[in-house]
């Protein structure tokens, strides 16, 4: 039998092994006993952790280990990139991140859990579920599993449960056998053209599901329809899972359509109701997805959220204020992407209907270049009255220290470095 690439690679080298996903595939080979190596921009939990466990990490670019006989990187960093070059220069092995998902599912029985909204709270869902049922599944999730601690988890079993990314087409890598789509939404514009072109995104990563699997979605969502109407598999109607009765400690109703999901696999694995439901109930979220991190000394307590568009941070807050009817509620911001701000600017405006003060940090540029044209002072003039600009973390939590008061609610929000603000004055 042909051995793979991953059978044959004993030290690999990752650029950018500090990202949610990548940084799981790197725990992977460090259990497997190889040698790792690996840098990032900025310095992280995620990357003292990996560490800790013997990866030889530097923040910053460096040079690429001479022993290296395998590159894998992420996606967001261009061509441009030092160590990509020197990889390339010396005709290094080299794979993205979505190409070594590729070679990890293609053996597996995969559960790809894709979607704008709402993929990262069913993946974990569903790998709690499975694991409490004994499956024994590998997981690899875009956040932190309270259970597990980790995004990645090690399982001996065929089950691969895999959070799968629309981004640059990312998910086209995977091989699944049940397929999930909970929700198809505006996002991304950077790279997809327009809606239609995401929704064709999405048909093109179910038509990989082979005629026994299975695709679970919302067969009557609007925007899902136009992706699924050329399918060989099986449709899975995922809201005839939906369980009344059932009492989930993740508020709102995009949490119990993520359920509903969960469920649906669930059937399809052959584990009965009774236990998916146990499962659920006990499931107490995941990092950084309305996540309490404590109370100030002033009394306000703190939530962190990693909703970033505007309909994740529609419904993060229509739960918070159905959680707090009463308090007042305090959003600090950090957009992320130039172009998702500009391009989506009217619907973050009307995104915080249900916060009383939203005050806005910095875009967070990630893989951007500077926008002259777009800043989060023009978004706060676009929300209206309750909302501010701040020029930095450090007047925000000057800001925040004065101004909170017993029973507030705040709520760190944003895919960047925002989450810190609500630790610091927590401390």
């Amino acid at each position: 039998m042909k051995k793979s690439l991953f059978d044959t690679a004993k030290n690999v080298h990752f650029i950018g092994i500090g990202g949610i996903g990548i940084s799981a595939i790197a725990k992977m080979f460090l259990l497997e006993g190889k040698n790792i190596s690996g840098s990032d921009m900025s310095d992280s939990e995620i990357i003292s952790e990996l560490s800790k466990s013997g990866a030889k990490i530097n923040i910053g670019h460096s040079s690429i280990p001479k022993e290296t006989d395998l590159v894998i990187y992420t996606i967001a960093i261009t061509e441009e990139n030092p160590e990509f070059v020197e990889a390339k220069n010396r005709g290094l092995q080299m794979i993205t991140y979505p190409q070594a998902l590729h070679e990890i599912s293609k053996d597996k029985y995969t559960i790809a859990i894709s979607g704008t909204h709402g993929k990262t709270t069913t993946t974990a869902m569903i790998a709690k579920i499975m694991m409490d049922a004994d499956l024994d599944p590998t997981v690899i999730v875009g956040s932190i599993l309270k259970d597990a601690k980790s995004n990645f988890v090690a399982g001996k079993s065929k089950y691969l449960v895999v959070e799968a990314c629309e981004y640059r087409k990312s998910f086209l890598n995977i091989e699944p056998t049940i397929a999930v789509i909970t929700n198809i939404d505006n996002d991304h514009l950077d790279f997809y053209k327009d809606i239609h072109d995401i929704q064709n995104a999405f048909g093109e990563f179910i038509t990989k599901v082979p005629k026994g699997g299975f695709v679970v979605c919302n067969p009557q969502d609007k925007m899902v329809k136009p992706a699924i109407k050329e399918i060989f598999s099986k449709i899975v109607d995922a809201y005839e899972f939906r369980n009344e009765k059932l009492k989930l400690k993740v508020l709102g109703e995009h949490n119990k359509k993520n359920s509903d999901m969960a469920l649906a696999v669930a059937h399809l694995l052959g584990i009965p109701k009774n236990k998916a439901k146990k499962s659920l109930e006990d499931f107490s979220g995941t990092w950084r997805r309305f996540e309490y991190k404590g109370e100030t000394k002033s009394g306000a307590i703190v939530y962190d959220d990693y909703g970033h568009h505007p309909t994740e941070i529609k419904a993060s807050l229509k739960g918070a204020r159905e959680m707090f009817p009463k308090q007042k509620i305090v959003v600090v911001f950090q957009p992320h992407l130039f172009s998702r701000t500009k391009l989506l600017l009217n619907d973050f405006s009307k995104s915080f209907n249900d916060a009383d003060k939203v005050i806005l940090a910095p875009i967070y540029p990630a893989r951007e270049p500077f926008d002259s044209t777009i800043s989060s002072e023009i978004l706060a003039e676009k929300i209206g009255e309750k909302a501010e600009s701040l020029k930095d973390f450090i007047s925000i939590e000057k800001y925040l220290v004065d101004s909170l008061s017993k029973g507030d609610i705040l709520i760190t929000m944003g895919a960047g470095d925002v989450y810190k603000t609500g630790e610091e004055i927590i401390k």
